[in-house]
């Protein structure tokens, strides 16, 4: 049956994609169409303030304005001059306010990630784990998100205080506020000339409107199929003055947007387990077979305790016993039992599956924001315009509790890790919680099953195995941003323009933790006996306090800008006007990223900060020179300075060449560089990691009869901002074609070939550190030969001893790493967009539009030359969500408007991903096999790998609905995923997000989605 309906859902998103392809075959055979309204194609100019020839009036109604293809209207970004050639040279995604309205997206994050150019190391909100969780960013060409420039207005906003994998700056977008964005610009080139750093992979820039009139506003709201994930919006726009006949126009915006939680529990099989085996593969899933694996329901062992006086002095040696115990009567395991017969480990215990209780899909996000902004005409030819807007963005992640074995916080002393030797409950409890054995006021331990009158106590203490499920786990994370911004331009005659403009922002960030668990809380507590393991509902509110404090963490970060430009027309050619620009940009930014454990006071506490202040001075030129009538050569260059003592010159040249009027040809070469981020260049940075790791056999064989101390643990390698590196540079080109055959379609197709070099990157020769420390026999040894491997890699942590081998090496628990200048990478692709707009019979009409990308090569060659080839992969698995590089992305929308009704079919397409990683896979001889033996599947012993090797493509459509009832009202019906599209099985993903990528399949998370709604206009 599911088989089935999976078949009947593929086919008719099948079906709907087929019915686009076919429409332009049928628009041949459609009367040709009207003549379009000159005021409808025309789209405001990203000028300080909206030019008279472009201003937008109030529309006659609240409905999706007919427009002509995308190449009508005016684009901006990427050049000084908004009304050349210069604007069609490069290739450039535009999404207009009709555009998003028929696809019915709402938020800048939607609108922005479903550009195809977005590739690895996006980030959704639906990534709920690692330094990002909440935020939300675009990655243009896969180069990550730090590589791409957000602006709103031309004019940058502070980045998120938080850097996406401790050290990527981003602006997050789910603080832009979105009813005032008129549309959205995409230029998919290098653009530093321009912008100056870190707009390698592209810019997206968010144009507002500039001239509203009268009360405008929306509401929605609706729900997902299973009646959960409510979703509300409501928008409200007041303005007044008419700026063409009155010089002036000023306008007030509120909005208002709540998405609620989406649980693991509620979407089934796969995506609430790491239990595969119906999928004939692992089950991962060690909640329901192994004592060992932290549970809410205790299980205890009888072990030694040296210090008395310390739950983490337990269990030194050979272990007393194989055999554990379930605090609990195993009938009152809410999902069952289970028992082990044979191994080290033997017992009963309660079964859990983790994901299924206690992971979300979708956080609760609850946002709001106000925005004015004011228009005025001074005189002839000069305008200023000011505007300011804060906006509120919340996010609540709940998640796993903690467990009672830990690591040791990042840079801890090996003490007080609780993980190794192991975490025990004493025989003996007191109030004072010291010396408890000889303590008048002593009493057993409740909690001890091993604890009886007349033992001894070094010989019966409780080694515990525990997960903290009476404590929830969640994190609440708020953004506040204030923006103003402000500018003048003018004409200063003898052919002489001018504009001046200037922006400040400020992220407001606040994250408080709720579950994590403070050492010393939980030694008290286990000293004293006050914490209830037995049966934890019956703890207090204050010792679950003592045990989980809140740990509030406030940070910022801001940005101020200062900028002009001077432009001249020299003199005619024959293609047109030879214009040439300068000006000056003065830019101050700081971040203070504070560390959430700087105290180092609790278990697995994030202890990662950055911060910095920087000046960044720049001057810029761009000439446009047509040459001829159907040639157009485009220059530009910018000079940065950084007050960290290093600067860039970054070039460009562009031109288009038109034979015939239906086709042109255009290219683009740049140099561009992204600047070290606080995290990377500031001293006073750090960055800081664990990852499993098994130690080698040569370790194994030196520590006989304690298995504890040479299984798999989690080792720490942190770095410290390198105040020696210098900036990631790039070269790329792009080369494409413009066809335009009739006027109601035009076809662009772009190839694109991006070379990052001297990559920033964290300790590159992490293995080779670990390596050879292992290859010696003692601690000093070895933490010599990891200091030799390179500069900046030293022992951090070094554990005790072992006690039954003592002299033998001890682990390495943290080590440093640097940052440095290493390797390259090159993406390449081709972008296909196409866009049609045509009468039907009867006053119909269709408007048609594609955006695919096909992704060539995502390469990285290491240090030592190896290619990590990434296309198609899930690599660079170690890159933000871990979602890999889809090599085919792309959407399709189609709308038919009918008199007053329009009905919109947007079809979303992700290729298949192979389950292998470049970065995860060890090189043989220099070359890595990304062949399906390698795949990162959890596949059962002897099973076809072929089977399991591919993530399947996924493809769903969305399908909106609208009436207009009169001048002031418009009514709407959206259904998100129509088909009930299932996302895709993806066995290899991240284990917090189990089975499925939330960077590209997040919709088939949801399911169908319904939501209704009205626009009005007065």
């Amino acid at each position: 049956m599911n088989s089935a309906l999976c078949t009947l859902r593929f086919g008719i998103s099948t079906v709907a994609l087929l019915t686009a392809i076919a429409a332009p075959a049928y628009a041949q055979e459609a009367v040709a169409p009207q003549a379009t309204d000159t005021a409808e194609q025309a789209e405001a100019p990203q000028t300080p303030v909206a030019q008279d020839a472009n201003i937008q009036q109030r529309p006659a109604a609240p409905v999706a304005k007919r427009e002509a293809p995308q190449s009508g209207t005016v684009v901006v970004t990427g050049t000084l001059f908004r009304d050349s050639n210069a604007s069609s040279i490069s290739p450039v995604t535009v999404l207009t306010s009709a555009t998003l309205q028929r696809a019915n997206i709402t938020t800048a994050q939607d609108a922005i990630r479903s550009v195809s150019a977005d590739s690895a190391g996006s980030i959704s909100t639906g990534f709920r784990n690692g330094f990002s969780a909440g935020g939300a960013a675009v990655s243009l060409r896969g180069l990550g998100v730090s590589s791409t420039v957000v602006l709103i207005d031309g004019l940058r906003s502070a980045n998120f205080p938080l850097n996406d994998d401790g050290h990527n700056a981003y602006v997050d977008l789910n603080s832009i506020p979105f009813s005032t964005i008129d549309r959205i610009e995409v230029l998919k080139d290098g653009a530093s000339s321009t912008y100056g750093a870190d707009a390698i992979g592209g810019v997206v820039n968010l144009i507002s409107k500039k001239n509203v009139q009268g009360i405008q506003g929306s509401v929605q709201g609706g729900t997902t199929e299973k009646a959960d994930g409510s979703h509300y919006r409501a928008t409200l726009t007041a303005g007044f003055g008419d700026y063409r006949e009155q010089g002036f126009n000023f306008y007030v915006n509120g909005e208002y947007t709540y998405d609620g939680y989406i649980t693991n529990h509620s979407r089934g099989y796969p995506f609430n387990t790491l239990d595969l085996t119906p999928s004939g593969l692992l089950d991962r899933n060690r909640n329901d077979d192994s004592l060992v694996q932290p549970n809410p329901q205790a299980v205890v062992t009888r072990v030694r305790q040296t210090d008395l006086n310390n739950p983490l002095a337990g269990q030194v040696g050979a272990p007393l016993t194989n055999q554990y115990q379930l605090l609990i009567n195993p009938s009152a395991c809410p999902f069952g039992s289970f028992t082990v017969s044979s191994g080290s480990a033997q017992g009963t215990g309660c079964k859990h599956n983790l994901p299924d209780e206690y992971s979300i899909i979708q956080p609760r996000q609850e946002r709001y924001s106000t925005t004015a902004r004011l228009n005025v005409r001074l005189a002839e030819g000069w305008e200023a315009f000011a505007s300011g807007s804060y906006s509120h963005s919340e996010v609540d992640i709940r998640g796993t509790p903690s467990g009672i074995r830990q690591t040791q916080p990042f840079g801890g002393s090996a003490a007080l890790a609780s993980s190794s030797p192991g975490i025990v409950l004493p025989m003996y409890v007191c109030s004072a919680g010291v010396n408890c054995a000889t303590a008048a006021d002593r009493r057993l331990n409740p909690n001890n099953p091993y604890a009886v009158a007349g033992a001894d106590p070094t010989q019966s203490a409780a080694r515990i195995y525990y997960l903290f499920g009476d404590i929830p786990a969640n994190s609440h994370r708020y953004v506040d941003v204030f923006r103003a911004t402000g500018g003048i331009s003018g004409d200063l005659g003898g052919g002489f323009k001018f504009r001046l403009n200037g922006v400040y922002a400020r992220d407001n960030f606040s994250v408080t933790q709720r579950g994590f668990i403070n050492i010393q809380g939980l030694l008290n507590a286990i000293n004293t006996g006050s914490y209830n393991f037995v049966n934890p509902e019956q703890n207090t509110a204050a010792v679950r306090n003592q045990i989980s404090p809140d740990r509030t963490t406030p940070s910022y970060s801001t940005v101020a800008t200062i900028g002009g430009s001077l432009l001249k027309s020299l003199m005619e050619l024959p293609g047109g006007e030879l214009n040439v620009g300068a000006g000056f940009q003065i830019r101050r930014e700081t971040l203070m990223n504070r560390n959430q454990n700087a105290d180092l006071s609790y278990y697995s506490l994030n202890t990662s900060s950055a911060q910095g202040r920087q000046t960044v001075t720049a001057g810029f030129f761009e000439i446009d020179a047509p040459f001829l009538r159907n040639f157009d050569l485009n220059v530009s260059g910018r000079y940065d300075h950084y007050s960290q003592g290093y600067s860039h010159f970054s070039p460009k040249v562009g031109a288009k060449f038109t034979p015939v009027e239906q086709f042109s040809l255009r290219a683009t070469y740049s140099q561009g560089f992204r600047a070290p981020t606080f995290a990377e260049n500031n001293p006073a940075s750090s960055y800081s990691g664990f990852s499993s790791f098994t130690p080698p056999a040569s370790f194994i064989a030196a520590h006989p009869g304690n298995s504890a101390y040479t299984s798999t643990y989690s080792i720490g390698s942190g770095s410290t901002g390198n105040a020696n590196i210098l900036p990631e540079v790039s070269r790329s080109f792009t080369v494409g074609t413009i066809f335009k055959p009739v006027n109601w379609f035009n076809l662009t197709v772009d190839y694109y070939n991006i070379k990052k070099s001297n990559l920033i990157v964290s300790g590159p020769l992490r293995a080779q550190a670990i390596a050879a420390y292992y290859g010696q026999t003692n601690a000093t040894a070895g933490c010599a030969a990891l200091a030799a491997v390179g500069p900046g890699y030293q022992c951090n942590v070094i554990d005790a001893p072992d006690p039954n081998n003592p002299n033998a090496l001890p682990r390495l628990l943290v080590f440093n790493v640097p940052y440095v200048n290493a390797n390259y990478q090159v993406s390449s692709g081709i972008d296909v967009q196409a866009n049609a707009a045509f009468e039907l019979a009867n006053g119909a009409r269709l408007i048609s539009r594609l955006d695919v990308t096909r992704v060539l090569r995502l390469d990285l060659v290491t240090p030592a030359g190896v290619v990590q080839k990434y296309a198609g992969t899930l690599g660079p698995y170690q890159l933000s969500s871990g979602g890999g590089t889809p090599r085919i992305r792309g959407n399709w929308q189609n709308s038919l408007e009918v008199n007053n009704f329009s009905i919109t079919a947007t079809t979303y397409y992700v290729g298949r991903i192979k389950q292998v990683a470049a970065d995860q896979i060890t090189p043989v001889n220099g070359v890595i096999d990304l062949s399906c033996k390698n795949t990162m599947a959890p596949i059962v012993q002897g099973s076809d790998v072929n089977n399991q090797c591919y993530i399947r493509p996924f493809i769903y459509t969305d399908l909106n609905l609208g009436v207009r009832v009169n001048d002031q009202f418009r009514f709407f019906f959206n259904i998100q995923n129509l088909t009930n599209a299932r996302a895709p099985l993806a066995a290899a993903a991240y284990t917090s997000n189990p089975n499925y990528l939330s960077s590209w399949h997040y919709a088939g998370l949801v399911g169908r989605n319904f939501s209704a709604g009205a626009n009005f206009n007065f």
